[in-house]
């Protein structure tokens, strides 16, 4: 039998985010026969290099903080290429952007022979990135998108060539959500008797939370039992306090920060909103789908691609604030219609969206440019 071939996994920092989230999944998920993970971070170690090393999976810090500028991301180039001379790898796999070009920069001169990119989401922040990924296609075997709409969002926008680019969706724990006991929403100021509205995610931009506190506001007074909780941290968090203080919402909007039991949260919550402006294929729709808690998301990438509007959640229009409103006001009148949705979603989730599939995905792509 073969010795097992290496693969380093690279990517931006190891916190707690979707994407890192899902490269621990893949990695841990990996078969130990016919593969030898290692986990590459650009900044510093995080706390989820502690499940990695638990698993028995190395992990190493290049220590290049946030890499934001060319000279940052040359400095994390030079780094990393130090990196993957003494590993020698078969095969380099990167996740999210500034991992995406360090990588394919520092494979080509320490001569990785395979490199496969993660495209995680539909990046809309500016062309420069689009640009960027374009001009260093070339130095790529494949691109990984989590969804159809970001793979054709990635051909039409950044020009990569169709050829290589495929779709491996994220997966979920469907067991560890659908079996959660709901946790206490007590300790963050909402009565028992309320009917809470659960967003979880960063508080920026691409998040839009203000957004979804606008459109709280604008039913807030129809429905008097409803509570508004962000659970996330963020750029964009002092602004969003202050704005909450401004409409006067400051008991029923609720900043939770980071949580680590968001399964029972989920569980303890009667409706998930996703008001995002672009994503590439959202975690917490699945996780929330996996919860059996009912959905309202905006028509992101990769929303429709696990919510069928109307039969097993609800889509509207991104930055449609005054829609964004009227679906929460009518889950929030009609919850039976709402729970029968999110029935029939969790059915999906649990068929269609399993991290098994997932990493057998990655293991056969791998397989496959290998030889």
């Amino acid at each position: 039998m073969s010795a097992p071939r290496r693969i380093s996994f690279l990517i931006t920092e190891l916190d707690h985010g979707g994407a890192e989230r899902a490269l621990v999944r893949i990695v841990t998920g990996l078969d130990r026969s016919l593969w030898e993970p290692r986990v590459i971070s650009l900044s510093d170690r995080g706390p989820l290099a502690e499940p990695l090393e638990a698993a028995g999976i190395p992990v190493t810090a290049i220590g290049a903080g946030r890499v934001r500028s060319p000279a940052g991301l040359w400095r994390a180039t030079v780094g990393l290429t130090r990196c993957l001379k003494e590993q020698q790898p078969a095969v380099l796999q990167t996740f999210l952007f500034h991992a995406n070009i360090a990588g394919r920069l520092a494979a080509r001169r320490a001569r990785v022979p395979v490199v496969v990119s993660g495209i995680r989401v539909a990046e809309k922040r500016g062309r420069w990135r689009l640009n960027v990924d374009r001009w260093t296609d070339h130095l790529v075997n494949r691109h990984v998108c989590v969804s159809q709409s970001v793979a054709d969002f990635s051909i039409r926008e950044s020009g990569l060539a169709e050829s290589k680019v495929l779709v491996i969706p994220n997966g979920v724990d469907v067991e560890r959500f659908a079996a959660a006991r709901p946790a206490d929403l007590s300790p963050f100021g909402i009565p028992k008797d309320a009917a809470t509205i659960l967003s979880v995610g960063r508080l920026d931009e691409q998040k839009n939370p203000f957004g979804l506190l606008h459109s709280f506001a604008a039913i807030a007074e129809r429905h008097p039992s409803a509570h508004l909780l962000f659970v996330g941290h963020g750029t964009d968090e002092p602004d969003l306090r202050a704005e909450i203080t401004d409409l006067r919402l400051d008991s029923r909007v609720h900043l939770a920060g980071w949580q680590a039991d968001v399964p029972g949260i989920m569980r303890a919550c009667d409706l998930f909103v996703l008001a995002s402006k672009w994503e590439g294929m959202p975690n917490v729709l699945l996780e929330a789908g996996a919860a059996g808690i009912p959905i309202i998301s905006t028509r992101v990438e990769g929303a429709e691609e696990i919510i069928t509007s109307g039969e097993s959640g609800v889509l509207v229009g991104i930055s449609r604030q005054n829609e964004l409103a009227a679906a929460i006001d009518d889950c929030l009148a009609d919850p039976d219609a709402a729970k029968d949705r999110a029935v029939r979603l969790q059915q999906v989730v649990s068929e269609q969206f399993t991290w098994e599939s997932v990493v057998n995905s990655y293991s056969k792509l791998y397989a496959s440019l290998l030889g």
